[in-house]
């Protein structure tokens, strides 16, 4: 048995295993009246079947957990799913070997057909670039699906408490009641705010939460439910502070609802038509080959196998662009010192830093300025040492995999010489048997002749039809011995040219260059991004302003106190501004202008300015009402264009692997090939 049927059979008892234990599951779902929520994993809610299936998950992950990779794995998916789950420990681990099972499965699947399409080294880098993608792909279906839910379930809740606070007129018993009578994911996290709330130190259980909390609108909900319980709810002529802050939230979740449905569905399934093209690479060779035996010289080229690793490298990234289209959460970005274990060692080596900042930017140049400026613009939390040392890492990652590329090339192309069967070109069609082994015979000749003259760059006419009377089999006569010297003096010249050019080393040095930039153009790319995430925290302060401008003896302080603790992308400057505070107030708020840099907040801070004495809080943000309504239109407006212009986009890039398939891959080669053999076959009839 050979080694190909060895792994088929291996792979193929993995995916049926799989594609039991599934089936065991979906059996006992419907046994114990389970259903499948909204998120796509199975839940059991009561019953035999659920005791059956809960006790197969909690023992597949207790199995799991003794695999060494398998253990991080499972780790690694738990940790992901932890943070939008909200339970206990075994309700965690069932869902995350659910979901565990869901991609090994799928993996084994695939794996199977893709071994069977392209055995081989293909299938090697073809099976790593699947199981990527499934995994990121199902993750972030999953995790996508509960944010949704969770988002419908606190349009619920929020009417219940509405509803609740119109009947007692407390927060403390309006959350304690929602919560009570509430089911699923929105009802735990009401729970874990009314336990913050009700805690000794309301101040640092609320900042726990921030931390955990799994949107933007259960912070606003916590800080808002917070401030009405320490200073009281007061009426006002558009009604009760506490309310209206809830009907902005509410108008909040709406709009974000409308949004994931409506870019749902314009960028359905375009995930699979981008990834589609790995699996009919090789089936695409194969049929071309048999019927455009022209083809075959094409495939087996140097520029065959650019256009092929090409295919996959255009798949690769119109699937993370399609991905990084598809995310609905803007505001992931949360404060925090994220180091890692990889820059800290690389910084303790003291050559690798002294080496990087020698091509950084010296501390004081308008260069090092804009660099760290940008850092803070984008919320990058590196330190200028280790973003220099990622670049120079980067850059010379990059010079050596091009380099390594280039010459794989040539390697390919000199097999390509010495092994490849000799294909005559006055002939049409497919070879035929005989021909084949001829032109074999051919190909064995020239490979020994060329060994017998140690493929020198020198060898002279006379030399090479030396070897060639040698190593015959047969008595050649004048014109084919001369045919046979002038093919492998071609093929000499051809295969003493396969070394690196000075143009190939300035495209390495480009792509060493592109590397060196990208974690700066990355950072751009992130900086334009937040503009969506500022304004999303600006809505918010202004709904903290609204509620506090209406209390009695509240200072400027107070409120950069209270904007501080909502805040995420200006927390920073937040800070640094109450830090500063005591020492001048319009010092302090004209720094924090200037780094903030968003002439919306810029606004809001020269509000700020104005109620320091001049005129009351209340007076400086009388026309708050207006700006937030303008806000909200604005950003409907914005979010309507960024759907169309996402859809537009992901319509281009999903399609653009499968055009390049066809064109680059078929197409163009073949009508190149026909003009290239056409010109062959008009000079053979000129000479007729």
């Amino acid at each position: 048995m050979t080694i190909k049927w060895i792994l088929l059979l291996v792979l193929s008892i993995c995916a049926g295993g799989l594609l039991i234990t599934l089936l065991v599951l979906s059996m006992l779902r419907h046994r114990g009246g389970g259903s499948t929520s909204q998120s796509g994993v199975i839940f059991v809610p009561s019953g035999k079947g659920f005791k059956g299936l809960g006790s197969i998950l909690l023992q597949s992950y207790r199995l799991g957990m003794k695999v060494p990779l398998l253990s991080a794995y499972i780790l690694q998916v738990q940790k992901r799913i932890s943070f939008r789950h909200v339970g206990d420990e075994p309700s965690l681990r069932r869902l995350t070997m659910t979901v565990v099972l869901i991609i090994l499965g799928g993996y084994g699947g695939i794996s199977v057909i893709l071994f069977l399409l392209q055995p081989g080294i293909a299938f090697v880098i073809l099976s790593v670039l699947c199981a990527v993608v499934l995994n990121s792909l199902v993750l972030d279906m999953c995790l996508s699906r509960m944010e949704k839910r969770l988002l419908v379930q606190m349009l619920d809740l929020f009417a219940d408490v509405r509803h609740r606070y119109h009947q007692h007129g407390m927060v403390e018993e309006a959350l304690y009641e929602a919560a009570e009578a509430g089911t699923g994911e929105a009802a735990e996290q009401v729970r874990l705010i009314y336990e913050a709330l009700t805690s000794p130190d309301p101040n640092e259980a609320l900042e726990r939460y921030y931390e955990v909390a799994p949107n933007r609108f259960l912070k606003g909900f916590a800080g808002v439910s917070y401030m009405v319980m320490e200073f009281g709810d007061k009426d006002r002529a558009q009604g009760s502070i506490y309310l209206n802050g809830l009907g902005n939230l509410t108008q909040e979740i709406h709009l974000e609802i409308l949004r994931r449905d409506k870019l749902d569905y314009l960028l359905k399934g375009l995930n699979i038509i981008a990834l589609a093209p790995v699996l009919f690479t090789a089936p695409i060779e194969r049929w071309a080959r048999v019927s455009f035996p022209t083809m075959d010289e094409f495939y087996r080229s140097k520029i065959g196998f650019v256009t092929k690793i090409s295919i996959y490298v255009i798949i690769i990234l119109a699937y993370l662009l399609l991905q990084r289209l598809q995310q609905y959460d803007e505001t992931r970005y949360r404060s925090g010192h994220k180091h890692s274990w990889l820059d800290q060692f690389l910084y303790k080596q003291i050559f690798i830093r002294k080496l990087a900042m020698l091509f950084a930017a010296k501390p004081g140049s308008a260069q090092y300025s804009q660099t760290i400026r940008l850092m803070r613009e984008s919320s990058s939390e590196l330190k200028y040492e280790w973003l220099a040392i990622r670049r120079v890492l980067l850059f010379a990652g990059c010079l050596v995999l091009t380099m390594g590329c280039i010459l794989l090339l040539h390697q390919v192309e000199r097999n390509h010489i010495l092994y490849d069967p000799i294909r005559d070109d006055r002939m049409f069609g497919a070879m035929a048997e005989t021909d084949l082994r001829k032109a074999e015979e051919k190909t064995a000749l020239d490979q020994s002749v060329l060994e017998s003259v140690e493929m020198n760059r020198g060898a002279t006419y006379e030399e090479v039809s030396k070897a060639l009377q040698q190593l015959s089999p047969v008595q050649l006569d004048h014109d084919t011995q001369n045919e046979t010297i002038t093919r492998i003096m071609q093929k000499l010249e051809v295969y003493n040219k396969q070394y690196v050019r000075w143009w190939e080393m300035i495209i390495a040095i480009l792509m060493g260059a592109a590397g060196y930039y990208m974690p700066v153009w990355l950072m751009l790319f992130q900086r334009k991004m937040r503009r969506l995430d500022m304004r999303h925290e600006i809505y918010q302060f202004q709904t903290v302003i609204s509620i506090l401008r209406e209390m009695d003896r509240m200072s400027v302080e107070e409120i950069l106190e209270w904007l501080n603790r909502f805040a995420v992308i200006f927390k920073r400057p937040l800070q640094k501004c109450l830090l500063h505070f005591e020492h001048g107030p319009e010092l302090a708020l004209e720094q924090l202008k200037e780094e903030a840099g968003l002439p919306e907040f810029q606004r809001l801070v020269d509000k700020l300015q104005l109620a320091l004495g001049k005129i009351s809080i209340r007076e400086a943000f009388d026309d708050l009402e207006s700006m937030m309504a303008f806000y909200f239109e604005q950003r409907k407006q914005e979010y309507s264009k960024m759907i169309d212009v996402k859809a537009s986009w992901g319509r281009t890039i999903g399609f653009t692997p499968m055009y390049a398939l066809i064109f680059l891959y078929l197409v163009i080669p073949l009508v190149g090939m026909s003009f290239l053999q056409m010109s062959i076959y008009y000079e053979q009839i000129q000479k007729l």
